[in-house]
């Protein structure tokens, strides 16, 4: 029997199997998180201790951790600080080494480490400690050396790692992924977070450009075609085209918005004599419209919805003022389309 034969022999099941079995293995990782973060005298008691703790700081949360908890440690603290949480990452490496001096008065630390032995963080929680700073422990046992020295020990369940040899860290990194994100978003709520204060911190690539408001995108004044009720239309028809939007909204009194013509109803229209038929005659006396302050994708989104999907929206103040039209090619160069 060559090598290659030997090794299939060996095989148990299929790659696809195996592969499953990880995730349900993990799956029950975060099932048993979710269940001790439901404990109020366990996980969950600690877990809103922290989140007090994290509210009522006048600095930033320090974020640290080595190895695979280090690459969780760095995306926790990404999630934190773009949803609304001040935080930054410091190398426990680095930070016996000069980076010490970033973990400042008012800020807490927040280590994460599954064993709770890991050398490495021993300078930056002794740091803490000495400079009178709350330091947050994220591990797997309740006795460790970095639970013992916490302010708050935030003990996650210590449950079997996916991999066959039950080394390899995977279910303590998954859970402890999670355990941050549940951080973040009870913060978020706490705080009172809102997409528009997402966007703030999004304003790059595609979602940002969905979080952008409809008043950042509209256009305003004088390119806003506009007429009145008594408008002849062949008037009407010079304004929309010298504004080339495919519609023009008429104004009635005190400049509130009466009604629209799009270039559907002047098609409708060219039956009638032009020279003597209004703008009143014609126009959709109920016409939708959107507010200023409407997400870009929302406004986008009433477009498409329609039977016939519309290329324009009219922008109304509180007062029902037209302040700005927005166009379907406004939107999708701001790549929100």
């Amino acid at each position: 029997m060559n090598m290659s034969t030997h090794i299939s022999s060996q095989a148990s099941s299929s790659p696809g199997v195996e592969a499953a079995d990880v995730v349900r293995t993990e799956r029950a990782g975060l099932d048993a998180l979710a269940e001790a973060l439901e404990n109020p005298v366990g996980l969950g008691g600690a877990f809103a201790e922290a989140v007090e703790i994290i509210l009522a700081l006048p600095g930033r949360v320090v974020v640290t951790g080595i190895g695979k908890s280090g690459h969780i440690a760095r995306k926790v603290q990404a999630t934190l600080a773009s949803t609304g949480t001040p935080a930054i990452f410091v190398h426990p490496a680095e930070a016996s080494h000069g980076d010490l001096g970033m973990v400042q008065k008012g800020d807490a630390v927040l280590a994460f480490s599954n064993s709770g032995e890991t050398t490495e963080l021993g300078d930056i929680a002794a740091h803490a400690r000495r400079s009178g700073l709350p330091l947050l422990a994220v591990t797997s046992r309740a006795h460790s050396t970095l639970a013992s020295a916490a302010t708050v020990a935030l003990t996650l369940p210590s449950l079997p790692e996916s991999c066959p040899m039950g080394l390899a860290p995977t279910t303590s990194t998954l859970t402890q992924l999670a355990f941050g994100d549940a951080l973040a978003v009870a913060l978020l709520r706490q705080r009172g977070f809102t997409a528009t204060d997402f966007g703030t911190y999004h304003p790059g690539g595609r979602l940002g450009a969905r979080l952008r408001t409809v008043r950042e995108l509209m256009r305003t004044d004088n390119a806003m075609p506009l007429a009145t009720p008594n408008t002849p239309m062949r008037d009407v028809i010079v304004e929309m085209t010298h504004k080339a939007l495919g519609c023009v909204a008429i104004l009635g009194q005190n400049g509130t918005l009466a009604g629209l013509i799009t270039d559907g109803d002047l098609r409708r229209a060219l039956d009638h004599d032009l020279t003597t038929t209004l703008a009143k005659d014609v126009m959709n006396d109920s016409p939708l419209t959107i507010g200023p302050g409407i997400f870009a994708s929302e406004a986008l989104r009433l477009m498409n919805e329609r039977k016939r999907p519309i290329t324009s929206l009219f922008v109304l103040d509180d007062d029902r003022k037209p302040i700005g039209v927005v166009h379907v090619h406004d939107l999708i160069r701001a790549g929100v389309g």
